[in-house]
């Protein structure tokens, strides 16, 4: 089979290698930074951007949250099926 992605270097541009679901913590930032976050059921996520601020935006069913996340909050999030989209 061929892989477009086998010698291609990873762009934040895109388009992501994976979408890696999360767990909201309060605690604990997420293995790799995510350069945007998919959101399967809508409602509010709290997220530390990777300029170390913390953000709380509305989302709709099946949205995206186009910035850099390095960590999803627990308090303050109640959307659910959150998916970190990673270039790494």
């Amino acid at each position: 089979m061929n892989n477009p992605f086998q010698n291609r270097a990873s762009a934040v541009a895109g388009p992501g290698l994976d979408y890696v679901p999360l767990a909201p913590n309060d605690g604990s930032d997420l293995a790799d930074v995510a350069i945007a976050l998919y959101v399967e059921t809508g409602g509010a996520v709290t997220f530390t951007s990777v300029k170390g601020n913390v953000r709380s935006v509305n989302v709709p069913n099946y949205g995206y949250v186009l910035c850099g996340v390095k960590r999803v909050h627990a308090t303050g999030t109640s959307a659910s099926g959150i998916h970190g989209i990673v270039v790494t």
